[in-house]
């Protein structure tokens, strides 16, 4: 299952290479250098964030502080502390300040996306690898869309970012999504809230499923935004 994450690390080479690494899995990733911006991005309402990759020295509010501050105002999105200070009396120190894990520096990216599993696994939200929504079979670790058509099962590979947009519409099959809360959700913090990025998507999206003989689940709501419908049987190439 996609999360997203916000990383809070100040190197700014190390910062690039953990969101190219991450984004690969698929999460979506919002990056800042300090911990005051942080903790205004986690105590706020414009992303809900199910994970945090906290460096401990970063500048104005370290990552322990951070933590304790988060855990003090009673949120409880992990925390998945990064730092170079790999003694015992650190890591206790940083357990009990809050975070949930603790790596130390310099870490290997496979240990790094082992240790976001593991947090993952203990998120309320956590579903399993496979994702099925009616005829709609999801398949995670494989960036593929199975359907089961009247002519049997097509399966349709997925780029990151597809694999993103469909993880979220199934986990909300029915519901009415608009179009902020997608690119809120689905996009970093940076994109142009007037942009028509998730128009654009879900239009490629369609025309994907079309070129392998399937219609579109995804349905536009107008002036409301869009629905996944598994009984869809339409054009999969309708408006967006």
């Amino acid at each position: 299952m996609p999360l997203r994450i916000l990383l809070v690390e100040d190197e700014p080479d190390l910062a690039e290479s953990l969101v190219a690494v991450l984004e690969q899995q698929g999460h979506v990733v919002d990056h800042c250098s300090d911990g005051l911006s942080a903790w205004t991005l986690l105590s706020g309402d414009l992303a809900r964030y199910e994970l945090a990759l906290v460096d401990w020295m970063v500048p104005q509010l370290s990552g322990v502080e951070l933590c304790r501050r988060l855990r003090a105002a009673g949120f409880t999105v992990p925390v998945l502390l990064l730092t170079a200070r790999d003694g015992t009396a650190d890591r206790v120190e940083g357990l009990d300040a809050g975070a949930d894990d603790y790596l130390s520096k310099p870490f290997a990216m496979e240990e790094l996306l082992a240790r976001v599993r593991a947090l993952q696994r203990r998120h309320p939200g956590y579903r399993e690898p496979q994702l099925q929504v009616g005829s709609y079979s999801l398949d995670p670790s494989r960036s593929e869309l199975t359907v089961q058509a009247p002519t049997g099962a097509v399966r349709v590979p997925l780029s990151a970012k597809e694999l993103q947009l469909l993880t979220y519409f199934m986990e909300h099959s029915g519901d009415i999504l608009s179009g902020s809360r997608l690119r809120n959700q689905l996009w970093d913090l940076h994109q142009d809230p007037v942009s028509n990025v998730v128009a654009a998507q879900v239009r490629l999206l369609r025309r994907k499923l079309a070129d392998h003989g399937l219609p579109s689940p995804i349905t536009t709501v107008p002036s409301r935004g869009y629905r996944f419908d598994a009984d869809a049987t339409g054009s999969a190439l309708q408006p967006s």
